[in-house]
């Protein structure tokens, strides 16, 4: 799929969701059929050695640059299992964690984390978990990372209800006065044990709905981080450094990649980042487009980032697309997070 064929269904896909429209196919419904036993074949492979548990990373990181009477920045993960961490063993390893540590580092501030995700979620968990980053008014958090999708695409949650949830989400975090970074679904056609056709169905069904998270994230003010391609061409041409155990979650060094990608988004939305860094890089390709054309260049490129730029166009709103550099994070030494009362 096109660029631009990619862009107009990530339109009608935000569109639905921001008018109460019906689904919009994710993939043709007569394929559905015969891909069955490859349906069933990928269920028992995938998931195989996984384990339910999934480390504990609440508490505070970057003890190091603690200031008397200088509180800490707070920030709070939300999603599915990927943004739990599942899939590895120490709580270091989780990309809360691995944010966390990386934002206190850049801010040089202690950083506060909570991570209200759940294994399993949808899109549709993300009113109770917003619920709860809310419950205190006096503790709302600088900026929130989500991470979600994946259970959309693979229990085939119609693309405009997927978006709905989230676009409700971000506007609610936003109302707060969180910033908000979201990594869009993960392209869900690089898990090994998934064969063609279904590859090929769950990449484009994986992408189409990225690009149509991106376009709802940005219009309601926040950033979007493209998880699609960073995790795919990587885990694809080493799965077994990239993936954990069980095929589907990613390992330590999966998370890293990850949370590398994601680190300079959610530092530039905090003001964290150097000003020459967020003027647009012609020779990086980097510049602003219609949401919809940014969202679905993004949907396919690793590591992409789209923030919103004006809000009125004869196309939409418009979006400035960055590909950042990414930054390096290290696993933070183990006495680094405190758990929080």
């Amino acid at each position: 799929m096109t660029s631009m064929s990619r862009a107009r269904v990530a339109r009608r896909i935000a569109a639905g969701a921001a008018y109460g429209g019906g689904g919009v196919g994710l993939a043709g419904a007569a394929a559905m059929g015969l891909l069955l036993a490859e349906v069933r074949l990928a269920r028992r492979q995938v998931g195989n050695g996984s384990t339910p548990h999934v480390p504990h990373s609440e508490g505070r990181y970057g003890h190091v640059y603690a200031v008397p009477d200088e509180p800490p920045l707070r920030m709070v993960m939300l999603g599915d299992s990927t943004a739990a961490g599942q899939g590895v063993h120490r709580s270091g390893q989780t990309p809360a964690a691995l944010l966390a540590s990386g934002l206190a580092a850049v801010a040089e501030r202690p950083v506060e984390l909570r991570n209200v995700a759940l294994p399993g979620a949808r899109s549709d968990d993300l009113d109770r978990q917003v619920a709860l980053t809310l419950a205190d008014p006096a503790r709302v958090p600088d900026v929130c990372v989500i991470m979600i999708g994946a259970n959309d695409v693979t229990h085939r949650m119609p693309p405009t209800r997927s978006v709905r949830y989230l676009s409700a989400a971000v506007r609610r975090l936003r109302t707060a006065g969180a910033e908000v970074v979201v990594g869009t679904c993960p392209d869900l056609g690089t898990i090994e044990p998934v064969q063609q056709p279904l590859r090929w169905l769950a990449r484009r069904a994986s992408r189409q709905l990225a690009a149509a998270q991106t376009i709802g994230t940005v219009e309601q003010g926040g950033r979007t981080v493209s998880l699609g391609d960073l995790l795919g061409p990587e885990f694809e041409a080493n799965p077994r450094e990239l993936f954990g155990p069980d095929n589907y979650h990613p390992s330590a060094e999966g998370y890293a990649t990850a949370a590398m990608a994601v680190l300079p988004t959610v530092c530039a939305a905090l003001g964290l980042w150097p000003a020459d860094e967020e003027r647009p890089d012609v020779s990086r390709r980097e510049g602003f487009l219609p949401v919809a054309r940014a969202a679905a260049e993004a949907a396919s490129e690793a590591g992409t980032e789209v923030a919103a730029a004006v809000s009125t166009g004869p196309k939409g709103p418009w979006a400035l697309l960055k590909r950042r550099r990414r930054r390096r994070v290290q696993e933070p030494e183990p006495t680094a997070a405190t758990p929080q009362p």
